[in-house]
């Protein structure tokens, strides 16, 4: 299984045009309807001060808000202490701002992945160096069910700032800690899905339909706040 990773960023300039095979030549929409345009860039991640301890007093919910409208999180505090207490305080930190979800995936896999700065698929906050796994489901079908969201990570302990936002069942290896669930914004994320994402190929620069690349619709997080 394909680590949620996604690979480095060749452009997040979308060109004009998609190619596709002849059996998906019909027009397909490159927007949401109610997505603003995106004004975020990708940048360097912030350097912001790692928790050393778990926080004894966690936020009940985590409101995303986005260029496409909001999406509200039950925060999994006391299955995911840790990691919610990691994820606050960079909330609070306000790193996620003015940042683009860089990977949508739309074929078994069914995630829109948030939470680098670089929009690469391979930042994380200054200066850590990953925590521990937690809340891990069990090894089964649909084990990380639509309204998930859960840790994005490259292996054992290398939890960061990426996470993933899933919006229909999948089934994944147990190894991404669960920490929240969503409760109102799934519908934008099925919205997505259908526009689809896209790859750029290195040789001649085209964006092609992609079952795993970036969002055709950007997303950008504008802000976050917790309660």
């Amino acid at each position: 299984m394909k680590k949620l990773i996604a690979p480095t960023c060749v452009s997040l300039v979308l060109v004009a045009t998609f190619m596709s095979p002849v059996s998906q030549a019909a027009q397909r929409p490159t927007t949401v309807s109610g997505c603003a345009a995106v004004t975020a860039k990708s940048h360097t991640p912030m350097k912001v001060s790692e928790p050393a301890v778990i926080s004894k007093s966690l936020p009940k919910t985590m409101t995303i808000v986005t260029n496409c409208g909001s999406i509200v999180i039950s925060l999994l505090s006391k299955q995911a202490p840790l990691t919610v207490t990691k994820i606050t305080a960079l909330a609070k930190a306000k790193y996620f701002n003015a940042s683009l979800c860089h990977r949508l995936t739309t074929d078994g896999l069914f995630v829109l992945q948030c939470g680098d700065p670089t929009a690469s698929g391979s930042g994380s906050p200054t200066g850590w160096k990953g925590y521990k796994d937690e809340n891990l489901p069990a090894n089964k079908a649909a084990n990380y069910p639509a309204g998930t969201v859960a840790m994005a990570n490259s292996g054992p302990g290398t939890n960061g700032s990426q996470f993933f936002l899933v919006y229909k069942d999948t089934q994944l290896p147990p190894n991404y800690t669960i920490w929240g669930k969503i409760t109102s914004g799934l519908d934008f994320l099925l919205k997505l899905s259908e526009v689809g994402s896209y790859t750029v190929n290195q040789s001649d620069g085209k964006a092609y339909y992609a079952s795993d690349g970036y969002p055709i619709q950007s997303v950008e997080i504008k802000s976050v706040t917790l309660r």
